[in-house]
């Protein structure tokens, strides 16, 4: 692929011709591929060393980061292995994985990540957030919310909720709430043509303007909901001087936040600081560019702001949705639907004493202890399911629940024997063992699986179903 005319005159007048030329060569090039490392499931030394023994994929670490690894070989099947499927890892470029490094969250804060979907920077915040405090995802965009949902899920997040709703407005229910913020935005997509080679056939000057109208809105609302002392983070994965630095040049001029000088753990170049004979911010400097070729991965555009001072409220809003009360472990109810399970599984109370739990119908949600956000109605969910109780209050243990605590589950395990039982259990059928009734767990290798029911044909999988359409191999 060759970059289109239109590009390739713009990249050369906001930098020169070798730009363009080096722009073009880098997306003909076959793509590097990355993989972030879930820490709180395994770490990057032992990831890397099964994925070379158990399915000959070479990786090499790559400096500046301790949870990223390169894939030098082997990895045509790395989004279908099982590993993958239970979160060990998550598949995203190198420069995605700066901006939540630059962010910085810890678990004392609250966190939003306001253009969320479809979470690899959400889930990337939550595991630097050590699976604690309180992380809100957004996304307007009903299809992607759903890969939003999936990816917290699959990487077993238990400190983040969801919310569906315009991120221009969200600032009519959040008035200077949050401690770190990321505003990851729409953009044209002029930094990843060599993911998305579309964008080659319409980028121009008016859509890049057009988005920059629309990252202002965001940045605007992402400023009035953080703290006064707070932090936002701005990225987008585009290289237009239209949806970065005059984005960023029009909210200095009318918003109490200052720039402040970001370390990046790739190479990076410094913000134009003037465009087409106009004279910006000098403190624009500050922001960073990520040069595709210079990175081996997307072109990228990097801005962290405080908040110096108050801003003007909007007119607050009322939702008209119910509000679900988050429950102590020590609370009756809880303590009767979830009297099973320490038996069942060995988990002892002071391990589930460590979250607050919703119930929604005959589902049991769980998230963890320092949540602090009480309001529930602009969720869509909190954390995540730990189960269902029947008539009689029994509860039956999700897989989620069981991937999540499996570090102090000590009863009631099975163990996958070989590759056809494995595929039996991951398709939601039955492996035929004869073993008594009940709920089980399903251990493949060192990790859960998931949770299963022992029927009179053997045990029968719960694995959850969207999981199942996901296509895994099988060596």
């Amino acid at each position: 692929m060759n970059l289109s005319s239109t590009i390739y005159n713009y990249l050369s007048s906001i930098y020169d011709e070798n730009f363009a030329q080096k722009y073009s060569d880098f997306i003909d090039k076959e793509t590097s591929q990355y993989i972030r490392v879930n820490l709180l499931k395994t770490s990057l030394l032992q990831l890397k060393e099964k994925l070379k023994n158990d399915y000959n994929v070479e990786t090499e670490e790559v400096p500046g980061f301790n949870n990223a690894l390169k894939v030098v070989s082997g990895g045509k099947e790395i989004g279908k292995l099982v590993e993958h499927i239970i979160g060990e890892y998550y598949m995203q470029g190198l420069s995605s994985m700066v901006p939540p490094v630059v962010l910085a969250p810890n678990e004392d804060d609250i966190v939003l990540d306001l253009c969320s979907a479809p979470g690899s920077k959400t889930t990337s915040i939550g595991e630097l957030m050590n699976n604690k405090g309180t992380l809100v995802a957004n996304e307007i965009a009903l299809d992607r919310l759903k890969m939003l949902v999936a990816n917290v899920e699959r990487m077993n997040l238990v400190n983040t909720g969801i919310i569906h709703s315009k991120g221009e407005i969200l600032s009519k229910l959040f008035n200077e709430h949050f401690d770190k913020i990321l505003v990851d935005a729409p953009c044209s997509g002029l930094g990843i043509l060599q993911k998305k080679d579309e964008v080659n056939n319409w980028w121009n000057t008016d859509k890049a303007v057009g988005l920059g109208e629309l990252q202002i809105k965001l940045l605007i609302s992402g400023i009035k909901m953080l703290k006064p002392g707070g932090e936002l983070v701005y990225s987008t994965c585009t290289l237009s001087v239209e949806e970065n630095e005059l984005v960023i040049n029009k909210i200095l001029k009318k918003y109490p936040v200052e720039l402040v000088d970001v370390e990046l753990p790739v190479k990076s170049t410094n913000a134009f600081t003037e465009y087409k004979g106009e004279k910006l911010n000098e403190s624009i400097s500050k922001c960073r560019r990520i040069i595709p070729w210079e990175a081996d991965s997307d072109g990228f555009f990097i801005a962290k702001f405080l908040k110096t001072d108050n801003t003007e409220p909007l007119e607050p809003i009322t939702l008209q949705r119910p509000e679900y009360r988050l429950y102590h472990y020590s609370h009756k109810d809880i303590r009767l639907k979830l009297k099973n399970i320490p038996t069942l599984f060995g988990i002892d109370d002071e391990i589930l004493d460590n979250y607050l739990y919703i119930l929604k119908g005959n589902d049991i949600f769980f998230v963890n202890k320092n949540w602090q956000e009480e309001k529930t109605a602009p969720f869509e969910r909190i954390g995540t399911k730990f189960g269902i109780y029947d008539k009689n209050s029994e509860t039956t243990f999700h897989t989620q629940a069981a991937q999540v605590l499996q570090k102090y589950i000590t009863k009631n395990i099975y163990e996958i024997q070989d590759q056809a039982e494995l595929k039996t259990y991951l398709e939601g059928g039955i492996i035929k063992k004869d073993l008594p009734t009940g709920q089980c767990l399903v251990k493949y290798k060192d990790f859960i699986l998931g949770t299963a029911i022992i029927v009179k044909g053997g045990i029968k999988s719960r694995f959850p179903r969207a999981k199942r359409t996901q296509g895994i191999s099988y060596y």
